[in-house]
């Protein structure tokens, strides 16, 4: 079932003028790019649990082509393009960073949370691989934003994992068009930040009660 379409207001859309990647040689010709910035807000959920820990959020690693700021699309099964005179306006990685720190701190069910590295006096530490971050045809006349992430919980003290997850988000795009495409990387975007993050305060909260207790 096709996902209705987004209101374009979403998104940051700024046409610029960037070199084209392939111009014609010497005509010193610039063609306009579109960046799209996916405005995602993560409204906290009753069930979250009410932590007292800190936690470290690390940039999500991920191969070349998942990250480039080049927006990726599958007409086939193995076979990867990109959209023409778009782009992010930011890579993958660090849009999923971004979600996750505002929705944590937003969501006031805990103390603190930052980048790791920043000296934050954080007990568990969030890991991520970005696995997926594409439209896909899969066969269908519309393509679906797909975006698959394995996450990690690792307590800071022993470097021991907690827990681990596989998320995988698939949202149908309302049409073809780019600005619809990326509509559905927004509702992909903002499940995938609501799941991860009542994920990690449910585990982190757990183990901090099993330690507690023993």
């Amino acid at each position: 079932m096709n996902t209705p379409a987004l209101p374009i207001r979403l998104f940051l859309m700024v046409a610029v003028s960037l070199l084209a990647a392939c111009s014609v040689l010497g005509s010193g010709q610039r063609d306009p790019v579109t960046l799209y910035a996916p405005q995602v807000e993560i409204a906290p959920d009753p069930a979250w649990p009410t932590v007292e820990w800190q936690l470290a959020v690390v940039t999500p690693s991920a191969t070349r082509v998942v990250d480039s700021p080049r927006i990726a699309v599958r007409p086939v099964p193995g076979e990867i393009q990109v959209y023409k005179g778009v782009s992010w306006s930011q890579p993958p990685t660090d849009m999923i960073e971004s979600v996750l720190l505002q929705g944590f701190e937003d969501s006031g069910r805990i103390p603190g949370v930052a980048r790791s590295g920043t000296g934050i006096g954080a007990r568990y530490r969030l890991i991520m691989d970005l696995r997926r971050f594409e439209a896909d045809y899969a066969g269908a006349s519309v393509p679906a934003a797909v975006i698959e992430l394995n996450a990690k919980l690792l307590d800071v003290r022993d470097q021991r994992v907690v827990a681990s997850r596989t998320f995988n988000q698939s949202r149908t795009a309302a049409s073809t068009d780019v600005a619809q495409v990326t509509g559905a990387f927004n509702q992909a975007l903002q499940q995938l930040g609501d799941e991860i993050i009542g994920w990690t305060l449910v585990s982190g909260q757990a183990d901090a009660a099993r330690a507690s207790q023993d």
